[in-house]
């Protein structure tokens, strides 16, 4: 059960500049690191899709509509979770829950960030339109999934996965089994860091009675999370080989495992830093494997 709470009071900013910097506050604009973990894997299939680099427009049209729907599913989530963020330490002060916007302000800047990102994919074709609308449902629901499903960062994994076979669907007119399952090791990797920024949370979601994977994972949690991690790079592994990438791809797959291995480091002893500090790190993996299929790609 959620802690009674008593609503803070609602303080409008004095000017339309501050109310803009709550806005960027609301959306994190100043924290690009969510925004990155859904690039780079959907830049990434981009590139296997095509077989290289994707036509301009359409990978431009990706990298804007991420950070659009990221923006957006920021606020959402901090709509549906206004009065359970009262009880976290790390979320008590941002701009919806401390009462500096409204919730209708919120929700106002989350639908005119999804009608922009609609808008950007009217120029292409009719089964990526499809998925986006797939897309925007399970985002828009995932907030919700905390109060119920023992593993959300798993609803999440789908959320955050859903730009791979829009960008098979933008470059092939298809999504075929090679996207799946970069969709299936893309949520493996969702859930191991996501469980590592809940891990941060803990105490707190403990007290309120909310579910996360570091709750229901208890005492193994970093074990299942380093599992992720492996499991993760074993399917990314497959799915170069069935792409038939070459050797930068196995070097940046190296490299990724490498990182994953510096994750056990700092979560080991469920340290709220450390944990913290290694899910802020996690989008280098992700970096390296798109460059990874850059340079294979490049080299045939």
């Amino acid at each position: 059960m959620t802690p009674a709470h008593t609503p803070s009071p609602v303080r409008p900013p004095a000017s339309f500049a501050e109310r803009l910097r709550l806005y960027g506050q609301l959306i994190r604009f100043d924290k690009p690191v969510g925004t990155l973990l859904l690039l780079w894997p959907t830049l990434t299939a981009l590139w296997i899709a095509a077989g290289g680099p994707p036509p301009w427009h359409i990978a431009a049209i990706f990298a804007l509509g991420t950070f659009l729907m990221r923006s957006a599913g920021c606020a959402i989530n901090d709509w549906a979770d206004r009065h359970v963020d009262l009880h976290v330490e790390r979320t008590r002060n941002r701009p919806l829950t401390s009462g500096r916007i409204t919730g209708a302000e919120a929700l106002g800047v989350a639908a005119a960030l999804a009608l922009a990102a609609g808008l950007l994919i009217l120029p292409l074709n009719l089964l990526t339109w499809a998925y986006a609308v797939l897309a925007v449902g399970v985002a828009a629901s995932y907030p919700f999934f905390k109060r119920f499903f023992p593993v959300p960062q798993a609803w999440l994994g789908i959320a955050f996965s859903f730009g791979i076979p829009m960008g098979f669907a933008a470059v092939r007119g298809e999504v075929p089994a090679l996207a799946w399952l970069l969709l299936a090791a893309n949520l493996l990797w969702v859930i191991a860091y996501d469980t590592e920024y809940a891990l941060v949370d803990l105490p707190d979601d403990l007290k309120i009675g909310i579910r996360t994977s570091a709750i229901t994972f208890g005492r193994h949690v970093v074990a299942i999370v380093m599992a992720c991690h492996a499991a993760h790079l074993a399917l990314m592994a497959l799915a170069g080989a069935l792409a038939g990438l070459g050797w930068p791809w196995w070097l940046a797959l190296a490299g990724a495992a490498a990182l994953a291995a510096r994750d056990w480091w700092l979560i080991r002893e469920k340290d709220r830093a450390r944990c913290f500090q290694a899910f802020r790190e996690n989008h280098r993996i992700g970096a390296l494997l798109w460059l990874g299929a850059i340079a294979a790609s490049a080299l045939g």
